[in-house]
């Protein structure tokens, strides 16, 4: 059974740039037709997807999150990593990594989450 961890700072301050690992066990990335994503939730708000990498290392990203996203992946210790640029206050929300056979992933019912991590930016 596949298995996703968050791990990452839980503080960053405005105009930094946000980094943070999924880090997967029970499953490789490269495995085919499965998508890695980074979802978020702001407190009291929905949840957000914000991006995925495919098996193949192909990229997707959301359109409002595109100029300050990247998504990226490290094979060899079964990772993928999200950074997020220029953050701001509205940038503070749980994070969470997910695995689905879909790009874009809307809720919890598809596929495995990890259990999240709070971030919260501020000076």
């Amino acid at each position: 059974q596949v298995q996703l961890q968050e791990s990452g700072p839980g503080l960053v301050k405005p105009s930094q740039t946000l980094s943070l690992t999924c880090t997967v066990s029970g499953g490789s990335i490269t495995t085919k037709y499965y998508y890695w994503s980074w979802i978020r939730q702001p407190p009291g708000k929905g949840l957000e997807w914000m991006g995925a990498i495919a098996d193949s290392g192909n990229t997707y990203y959301s359109p409002s999150l595109k100029s300050r996203t990247s998504i990226s992946r490290d094979t060899s210790k079964n990772q993928f990593t999200l950074q997020l640029s220029s953050v701001t206050p509205e940038d503070t929300a749980v994070y969470y990594c997910a695995r689905a056979t879909s790009v874009i992933v809307r809720d919890k019912l598809s596929g495995s989450w990890g259990q999240g991590t709070q971030v919260t930016v501020s000076s």
